[in-house]
């Protein structure tokens, strides 16, 4: 935990029924796709966007005699992640054999595991606001095989198979139903997703379908779950339905609320609630029964007989640990910390990778809070208007930092480092030489200044009379200053001169 956050108790979504008041309890099964080139038993490709069936090995595609081959990135990387969630690292763990019949899973089965974990208790830190936190527990995360993909669109009378995510390696993170609300549930997909991109363990593209999150809801009455937590005993916490397949914040707290309203009107009608998996249609607002809930006897499990257990090394698991890079919490507690910014400008700079590192080549050896403002308010604010991501930025952080440097030096005023910024922005030209060849070096020659305030003091009695009687109306010259200088004078200087020849 870190020491810069203040943790609270959850505080459940309550919805009002009409036989009392009903709380919510919500777990998620996040499937984080690897981010390896090869898949989790074979060398075939994990590109995605390419033409259908073309990515496929024979053991993907479930053919006679072949023996799937573990692959040793993948492990590392499951080991990556769980030490980037502070969980332990198992050892030892084992595949089994997940039985059940789909289109797209060739070989009838999925190799996962069910009994023995590669990853066994983590956590994550939830952010619920500045400097406030939530921690929500990990059960496990284990490595698996994703299945294909089953396309109905392209032809009325049939459907069509593309086994090309077949054998793509798969993080399941299993969450304890710690999360109490729709907006903490995002909150936690949001930030789970930070860190795995931080480390480099998998993309977090909702839109690809390489973070995607099967939600299970329950309803409870006040004070259930506190029961729950002094016994362990689940039955307090309602029959969950799983939500299968979000691959987007907004659409799981939508199905969260609708979820939650549904069961809880069964309820309140006398009937039961039966376990069992849905899909949130987001067009009709609601959640239809896709097949009931299996329990594990219901797939067969048993030992995957082509793989032996898994065994690691600690040493191994050691060298992943230093190779961690600073985390996101890690890194905003220092921006705030070394830099002196605000908890929202270090959240903003930190919540993606590229973000944090292209603030800091800006920002090192420079003033924080100057790099971090031009950075959010005149960079992103340009981004957004061009429609633009920050890897397609056309200023490079070297520039942006020359920008600032001319404005440290008193080179330039930090109104002519606007106009600046723009050329070197949308010209793609050096800060240094649009200074030099435009003529937009800073007057600090305070003698000639000074020439230029007498010209405006003296062309203005009137406005002299009024300042003297108002200070505030000082600004009026230092505008008029500023104008006749265009917008070269220094401004400090301008404004100790102006507030000397004026008396105040």
């Amino acid at each position: 935990m870190l020491d810069h956050l203040t943790y609270e108790e959850p505080k459940p979504k309550v919805i009002a029924g009409a036989t009392g008041d009903w709380e919510l309890v919500i777990g998620l099964e996040v499937h984080a796709q690897v981010a390896s080139r090869a898949k989790l038993f074979s060398g075939a490709s994990t590109l995605f966007g390419a033409e259908p069936n073309s990515n496929v090995a024979f053991v993907d595609a479930g053919m006679p005699g072949m023996l799937p081959v573990i692959n040793e990135g993948c492990v590392a990387l499951a080991v990556k992640t769980g030490l980037g969630l502070n969980a332990a690292i198992n050892l030892r763990s084992a595949f089994d054999r997940k039985n059940y019949f789909y289109p797209d899973l060739p070989q009838g089965y999925q190799i996962s595991q069910l009994y023995h974990p590669i990853v066994g208790e983590g956590e994550v830190i939830v952010d619920m606001g500045p400097g406030i936190a939530r921690l929500v527990r990990i059960e496990r995360i284990h490595l698996e095989q994703d299945a294909g993909k089953s396309i109905h669109d392209m032809d009325p009378t049939m459907s069509f198979v593309d086994l090309n995510r077949t054998g793509v390696a798969l993080m399941e993170i299993v969450s304890r139903p710690d999360i109490r609300g729709p907006e903490e549930a995002a909150a936690y997909i949001l930030k789970l997703r930070q860190i795995l991109r931080y480390l480099g363990t998998c993309d977090g593209d909702m839109q690809n379908g390489n973070l995607r999150a099967d939600v299970n809801v329950s309803v409870c009455r006040p004070g259930d779950y506190e029961r729950y937590q002094e016994s362990g005993d689940f039955s307090h916490l309602g029959t969950r339905c799983e939500i299968k397949n979000m691959n987007s914040t907004r659409f799981i707290q939508q199905a969260i609320e609708v979820e939650a309203r549904r069961q809880i009107a069964i309820l309140e009608d006398g009937g039961t609630v039966d376990q069992e998996t849905r899909g949130f249609d987001p067009d009709k607002g609601e959640t239809r029964t896709q097949r009931s809930k299996e329990e594990a006897h219901d797939y067969r499990y048993f030992p995957c007989p082509d793989l032996l257990p898994l065994e690691i090394e600690q040493a191994w698991v050691d060298d992943i640990a230093a190779s961690l890079p600073e985390l996101p919490d890690a890194r905003k507690a220092r921006y705030v910390t070394d830099f002196g910014l605000t908890e929202y400008d270090a959240s903003v700079l930190t919540a993606e990778v590229e973000t944090a590192t292209y603030f800091e080549a800006v920002a090192t050896g420079r003033d924080g809070k100057m790099a971090a403002n031009w950075v959010i308010n005149e960079l992103f604010g340009r981004l957004k208007r061009d429609d633009l991501d920050l890897a397609a930025s056309p200023l490079p952080p070297a520039r942006l930092g020359q920008i600032i440097d001319l404005i440290a030096s008193d080179a330039i005023s930090g109104k002519i480092a606007k106009d600046v910024f723009e050329k070197a922005y949308s010209e793609d030209r050096d800060p240094a030489e649009i200074v030099e060849t435009e003529g937009l070096k800073q007057v600090t020659d305070t003698g000639a200044i000074e020439a230029a305030v007498d010209e405006v003091i003296a062309a203005n009695p009137g406005q002299v009379e009024k300042a003297q009687q108002n200070p505030k109306l000082a600004g009026w010259f230092v505008g008029q200053v500023m104008k006749a200088t265009g917008g070269k004078a220094n401004p400090k200087a301008v404004n100790e001169l102006v507030t000397q020849k004026l008396g105040l």
